[in-house]
């Protein structure tokens, strides 16, 4: 039954390709950016999000692909950075990702109150929507967002169903499938009619997905943690900018308990705006602990060690699936399972196993780093072997669907030295675009 449904996917893919080919794009080139009709080609995870919210039906699909296409060509959506939003539209705070709702989504912010209605700048903010949207879609790959209308405070000047209508239209051509629902929160009296209307735009079978909350239903959907004490919330979260502020990853805790390093006074300052940092500004506050490493040249006893270590994790774990990048497998792919209250087992693995023939340097990152202990954190993997981290709960805190991990990989020239020095100079000067990144 599994494999049907591959098959069929795999031919619903390979159709839309060659029809959108074929009926769109010869003598047409120029309506589209060349990197779409290209990602188009490769990515099947792209063709499958489009093909999936037309339910399939692949002349639906193609019209979708076509308004997509050009709006993202439109708008230079593959060329969207920071420097082409007003710097004024990124302090104020309007649009931004933060936090995770009880599923496990991360949440969309839209601070409406922060919002004024003007035809002279909407083009701007609806470059910031595209460019928050692509920037996590880049990133995830299909993983949904929940998106949080904030309109507490907003007043008639706020009201513009033009960027509404735009934001719908985001989630229903332009980037299908990354919509897990829209949670509207404390909606004026005088916006009922104007929220009747953009029912009519989601269409009846996401008309579901909007959630009408006050302080007392928001948090059905949001834990308190991730929300700000104007919902209830106790998050001490404050938007600020720069730097961006999406990137919730922070360094975790080694074994034996915070990570130190040879200049952690000097980079204190650093250490404590981590939970601001971007990717881009990887944190090097870390050391290498031992490895424990798998490769065929090992003792017999070591093997046999290993051997009652991997029975005992998989005592408690469930069966493992792969996450296959250019650099580093993965395991398991998507998700960490701890023990269960019979194991009495509260430790998982992720297992890395370097499938290039040069050294891969790695580094772990959280969104809860006060809850976890990760051993190791920050380390290397030789040509071919394996590394087990061992993940592990910490100071009493209990695990969440909420929490995330973030494994960052790069390939070092074999004369590179892997002790804790050489990794944190490697981390400073390796270029953003060599690094691997799953979540």
């Amino acid at each position: 039954m599994a494999e049907n449904h591959a098959q069929n996917k795999a031919k619903l893919i390979s159709e839309t390709r060659r029809r959108f080919e074929a009926e769109y794009v010869t003598d047409k080139s120029d309506k589209y950016d060349a990197r779409d009709v290209e990602r188009l080609q490769q990515d099947d995870n792209w063709v499958e999000s489009y093909l999936s919210w037309r339910h399939n039906i692949i002349d639906e699909t193609l019209k979708m692909l076509d308004e997509s296409f050009q709006w993202r060509k439109e708008i230079s959506v593959n060329d969207l950075n920071e420097s082409s939003i007003p710097r004024w539209l990124l302090e104020i705070g309007v649009i931004y990702l933060h936090g995770y709702d009880k599923e496990g989504n991360k949440l969309f912010w839209i601070r409406v109150k922060y919002h004024v209605k003007d035809q002279k700048t909407i083009l701007d903010k609806k470059k910031l929507i595209a460019f928050w949207l692509e920037r996590y879609a880049k990133r995830e790959n299909g993983k949904p967002v929940t998106v949080m209308f904030d309109l507490s405070e907003t007043g008639i000047n706020s009201i513009d169903m033009d960027f509404v209508r735009f934001i719908i239209n985001c989630f229903k051509v332009y980037y299908p499938k990354y919509l897990s629902k829209i949670v509207i929160f404390d909606m004026p009296w005088l916006m009922n009619a104007a929220f009747k209307i953009v029912k009519t735009w989601l269409g009846p079978e996401a008309v579901s997905l909007l959630k009408f909350t006050s302080k007392n239903e928001v948090q059905d959907y949001v834990s308190v943690e991730y929300l700000p004490p104007h919902m209830g919330g106790t998050d001490p979260f404050k938007y600020s900018y720069p730097p961006l502020v999406d990137d919730d990853f922070q360094t975790p805790l080694c074994e034996n308990g915070p990570i130190t390093s040879e200049d952690e006074t000097s980079s204190k300052e650093d250490i404590e705006s981590d939970g601001k940092e971007t990717l881009e500004t990887i944190s090097n506050e870390e050391q290498t602990p031992l490895l424990k490493k798998i490769n065929p040249t090992e003792s017999t006893s070591k093997a046999e060690e290993n051997e009652k270590v991997d029975s005992k994790m998989k005592a408690f774990k469930k069966p493992l699936s792969v996450f296959k990048g250019p650099l580093l497998h993965i395991s398991p792919a998507e998700e960490l399972y701890f023990g269960s209250t019979e194991s009495g087992e509260k430790k998982t693995l992720i297992v890395l196993t370097n499938v290039t023939k040069n050294i891969v340097a790695f580094k772990v990152r959280t969104t809860a780093p006060e809850k976890y202990r990760v051993k190791p954190s920050n380390s290397s993997c030789d040509p071919g072997a394996s590394v087990d981290i061992v993940v592990s709960p910490h100071g009493g805190f209990t695990v969440s669907a909420q929490d995330r991990f973030l494994i960052m990989a790069a390939e070092m020239e074999q004369s590179s030295g892997t002790g804790p020095a050489e990794l944190t100079q490697f981390w400073k000067e390796v270029p953003r675009n060599k690094v691997m990144e799953h979540r």
